[in-house]
């Protein structure tokens, strides 16, 4: 059998070191479609070195995202990859990211769930510089054909719907460029930018990476709801459900809760397509 979860979850961690600065920053942030006014105030938290913040979610792609790269080719995984997709991600924040750092990440496979007729790997990774622990993140990993195996079925991911109408509806665009710009953070898959390599995995063009979207309804959630304030950000959780094109308009609605924003991400120009689910930020 292609997965092993007990010898998955029983491998020793693997550790590696990851560094980043301001123009890792600021690259990551342009990919999200930041700057646009380009002199807006708001704006020149992520772009200007002067007066830069660091959006928590960076965090997925600090270190070229190693932490999932090597839970995937972890003892007792072998799959493939073109039957893998990234079905969810959460990150627990210890303390604001600094703007330039060096730290260790240290990866594991955390859990294997037997859903059926797919098997969901949670990879996580825990990142510490000098000065302590930074962030935890837990990529959910869906394996289609690899369940069936007899494992625990895992927790639902799935929460209650939000209550009532939305505290806040908001559109942020999609540029035709922007795969190719968020690409330039690590993730050189060929889906998000080669139209020939997209119509083998059954897409008319390419799709924009489900953690580009990550980023951005975060942004969204931080200028509307945290004055701005990404240091307020503690943890952030979602599922993803469906993909978007670039040149699409995201459509973000969000309910303000005790300490948490729960939102859901939707595809504008396609009757509103379920993009994101279950998504919460939780904040001080």
């Amino acid at each position: 059998m292609p997965i092993d979860a007990e010898k998955a979850v029983a491998a020793e961690p693997r550790s590696a070191e990851i560094a980043w600065d301001h123009k890792d920053i600021q690259l990551y942030h342009l990919g999200l479609g930041a700057g646009l006014p380009a002199t807006d105030p708001a704006e020149l938290r992520y772009t200007l070195e002067s007066r830069l913040h660091v959006l928590p979610s960076f965090a997925t792609v600090a270190g070229a995202g190693m932490g999932v790269v090597g839970g995937l080719s972890a003892p007792g995984i072998e799959v493939d990859l073109a039957a893998v997709l990234h079905g969810g991600q959460s990150i627990t924040l210890h303390r604001p990211i600094p703007v330039e750092g060096k730290a260790v990440t240290t990866s594991r496979v955390a859990a294997v769930y037997d859903k059926g007729k797919a098997a969901i790997l949670v990879l996580r990774s825990e990142v510490a510089d000098d000065d302590g622990p930074l962030w935890t993140s837990d990529a959910q990993i869906f394996v289609r054909g690899e369940g069936g195996f007899g494992g625990d079925r895992g927790p639902s991911a799935r929460l209650p719907d939000p209550e009532g109408a939305p505290d806040l509806e908001v559109e942020r665009p999609v540029r035709e460029d922007q795969a190719l710009l968020y690409r330039l953070s690590g993730d050189w898959n060929p889906l998000h930018a080669d139209p020939e390599f997209a119509a083998l995995a059954g897409f008319d063009r390419p799709i924009l990476h489900g953690l580009c979207t990550y980023g951005m309804t975060l942004k969204a959630v931080v200028d509307t709801q945290l004055d701005g304030d990404v240091s307020r950000v503690r943890g952030y959780s979602t599922r993803f459900t469906g993909v978007v094109f670039p040149g699409e308009t995201l459509r973000i609605r969000m309910w303000r809760g005790e300490g948490r924003v729960r939102a859901t991400v939707t595809a504008a120009e396609r009757d509103d397509a379920p993009v994101l689910a279950d998504t919460v930020v939780e904040h001080a």
